[in-house]
């Protein structure tokens, strides 16, 4: 019997990819959108949903549990970005980044577990990403969420060990997808401190996302991690250099990474 396979934020990049992958090798695909309409062409099913609010988490939970069955493997992809000058970015959407990005993954979890008890078996894979390993200057508030997600993540695993329930995370790079036109950007502004600064930033990261992978690299590894009865706790997809960035932090000075980082972003 195929496995059933719950992807957030399926409309469209990383998650788009993936589905597609995945419902040509014979998965029973579902992904989740929050206007699921907008997406008629989709090559697999999209539920609504929309993670930071969770009444529509435990419905779309049901409506796939109701079609399928059951629910093998969920991949919490659903996030977004945010930049800006710590100091300049509102708190109200700071707070709403980790919903999307943090409590909404958690709360989607927490919805499929019972399911996946009952099964004694399941899988899940949260996409989480490699600025989640470092605090990158303007894109800070993406960086602690992401990162909080990875540590979340390391508790669960051997919270969920008596019920043959694997969770893993993956962190991607850059990729050529959508994500810029979808994060929230603290205005440059005139009066700011940090307006030179920022503004070249800004472009930097943009310049990154459009000069990005293939996002079926990132499908390729999803389905490798799916074929491993035991994955690892922690992936990393993306070009040599970014993986590599991990690395150093771990074996260079604070302060040599530091410069490192602010050299790279130009600061």
């Amino acid at each position: 019997m195929s496995k059933v396979v719950l992807i957030t934020g399926g409309s469209s990049g990383i998650g788009k990819a993936i589905g597609e992958f995945l419902d040509e090798k014979g998965f029973v695909v579902f992904g989740t959108s929050r206007n699921p309409t907008n997406y008629k062409e989709s090559k697999f099913p999209l539920v609504a949903l929309d993670v930071t609010k969770a009444e529509t988490i435990s419905k779309c939970v049901d409506e796939v549990l109701s079609k399928a069955s059951k629910i093998d493997v969920l991949i919490n992809n659903a996030g977004a970005g945010i930049t800006g000058p710590l100091e300049e970015i509102p708190e109200e959407e700071i707070r709403r980044n980790f919903e999307t990005n943090l409590f909404g993954p958690i709360n989607v979890i927490k919805a499929v577990l019972p399911s996946m008890r009952k099964n004694k078996s399941g899988l899940i894979i949260n996409i989480t990403s490699i600025a989640g390993y470092m605090g990158l200057p303007y894109r800070g508030v993406y960086s602690a969420s992401k990162g909080a997600l990875e540590i979340i993540t390391e508790a669960f695993r051997m919270e969920l060990k008596p019920f043959n329930i694997e969770m893993t995370n993956v962190a991607p790079g850059d990729f050529a997808t959508n994500i810029a036109s979808g994060r929230y950007h603290a205005p440059v502004l005139n009066n700011s401190p940090y307006k030179t600064q920022y503004g070249a930033s800004l472009k930097t990261m943009d310049d990154h996302v459009d000069e990005g992978s293939d996002p079926k690299k990132m499908a390729e590894a999803i389905l490798k991690i799916m074929n491993n009865p035991k994955p690892r706790i922690h992936y990393k997809v993306g070009a040599f250099m970014q993986k590599f960035s991990i690395v150093l932090k771990r074996i260079l000075p604070d302060k040599v990474y530091e410069r490192l980082l602010m050299n790279h972003y130009k600061l």
